[in-house]
């Protein structure tokens, strides 16, 4: 018989990460570069692209899908920030890109090392992730 699931809240919420694989589930906004996109799932990541699901979604509406199914929302959109930190409105932890086009080659490469190495302590937590910084924020909610 398996052992019973501890009364923590994380318990109840699907895993980050999926046992074993490593492989992160994420929700990539429409704002987000699908260049992007693609490279998440070549390295076998878990990506739900707005673009293909939802296109024209409003933000609370991005919102409410990556906290529901438990993803970490990527985006380039800073009027998240305002929802996380303004709004108080629910998620599950939210990955700001902020690279300028000089530095567009690097950010696969970087995000994907930022997965690899804190993915599980990015939940919850407000992320901006710049060429050689990574600043993370625990979230209002």
């Amino acid at each position: 018989m398996p052992p019973m699931p501890s009364r923590t809240r994380r318990s109840f919420w699907p895993p980050l990460i999926r046992p074993g694989a490593g492989v992160v589930r994420l929700v990539a906004d429409e704002s987000c570069d699908f260049t992007l996109v693609v490279g998440l799932r070549a390295a076998g990541h878990d990506v739900v692209a707005i673009t293909e699901t939802m296109s024209g979604a409003d933000d609370e509406q991005v919102m409410a899908l990556a906290a529901a199914e438990r993803r970490l929302l990527l985006t380039e959109d800073k009027d998240f920030g305002q929802l996380v930190f303004a709004a108080a409105a629910r998620n599950s932890g939210v990955v700001l890109v902020r690279y300028p086009v000089r530095a567009r080659s690097r950010l696969t490469a970087d995000v994907l090392a930022l997965l690899a190495q804190r993915a599980e302590s990015l939940y919850g937590c407000f992320v901006v992730v710049q060429p050689g910084r990574v600043r993370v924020t625990l979230s209002a909610k």
